[in-house]
């Protein structure tokens, strides 16, 4: 009997096999080679932009930077910032100012209007694409093709500018106005502004709830209600954002007003431009100087274009 139950019982392997410590399967695991450093491949996507964002903006950025505050000996002088407030570099910054100033109010509203048309005007669908598609393409035209464009549509021999005065009997002319003046070139401006603000502002009024609305209605507000006391404060963020990217685009913009304008209108381009040319003030650390102010003006549009960008995404989501 004892000798029966004995040999059903289950056999105990030894504590030395049953009980395997970590150090001793570690000693048995097989050693894996050490890896050599991997080339982490998913930045040589954007290698490029940030080679070409450093050759391009930023080391030239601090190039005009410390050449602003150095004299034609290399010493380090504030001369050249005391040099910007001359009447006629406090002319140009201002003008310009004013022109960019104009051009992004008017080019705002008139994209407002544009982008609230397509996305809730209850136009039919090609409408809307067909709009953001030229606004893009809109918003890229500029230099010396959209100043001839203009000087042969609004010029004293342009085309409407014949259509009105032989088919209405009305000079444009006689009324004061001329495209080399500053009304003339904010005109201009409008051009590429309209359509950057429509192509900015229409993903901020697709991002306006249906749920708001209807929550409104069911509340007793009428549609005027809902517009002042929910849509506009949720859209006022993205406006005004855009109004100083505006602005920020049209303040350095050189070409198109050159070549519409040539040296008729002291903008600060233009005089930085002939600075750059050695056609006036004779100082090249004084042009530093004045590209180093525009740097401060855009930077500035720029730190305030980002906080209402974040504020509008904020009320967005």
């Amino acid at each position: 009997m004892g000798g029966s139950s004995a040999a059903h019982l289950p056999k105990v392997e030894p504590m030395s096999q049953a009980i395997h410590s970590p150090a001793a399967e570690a000693e048995q695991a097989p050693r894996m080679k050490p890896r050599g450093a991997r080339l982490p491949l998913q930045w040589l996507g954007v290698a490029p932009f940030f080679i070409f964002a450093l050759m391009f903006l930023i080391l030239p950025t601090m190039y005009l930077v410390v050449g602003a505050f150095q004299n034609n000996a290399g010493e380090y002088t504030l001369e050249n910032i005391y040099e910007l407030f001359q009447p006629s570099i406090l002319a140009a910054y201002w003008i310009s100012i004013r022109i960019s100033l104009a051009s992004a109010v008017v080019g705002a509203l008139a994209g407002f209007a544009l982008a609230l048309a397509i996305v809730r005007g209850g136009l039919p669908g090609w409408v809307r694409s067909t709009t953001m598609t030229f606004s893009g393409v809109a918003s890229n035209f500029a230099g010396v093709p959209l100043a001839f464009a203009f000087l042969a549509t609004l010029g004293r021999l342009g085309l409407v500018t014949v259509i009105l005065k032989e088919v209405l009997g009305f000079n444009i002319y006689s009324t004061g106005f001329n495209i080399l003046s500053f009304w003339g070139l904010t005109l201009t401006y409008l051009y590429f502004q309209i359509p950057l603000m429509v192509v900015i502002i229409t993903p901020a009024i697709d991002g306006l709830k249906k749920e708001w609305g209807e929550a409104a209605a069911t509340l007793g507000a009428t549609g005027m209600q809902y517009w002042r006391m929910v849509a506009i404060p949720v859209l006022w963020p993205s406006f005004l954002g855009t109004v100083i990217l505006l602005f920020a685009n049209a303040f350095g913009a050189i070409a198109t007003a050159y070549a519409l304008t040539g040296s008729s209108l002291n903008i600060v381009p233009i005089l930085l431009y002939a600075q750059i040319r050695g056609d006036v003030l004779h100082n090249p650390h004084l042009g530093y100087a004045l590209a180093f102010g525009m740097i401060v003006v855009t930077g500035l549009a720029n730190i305030f274009y980002i906080w209402f960008r974040v504020r509008s995404e904020r009320w967005l989501k």
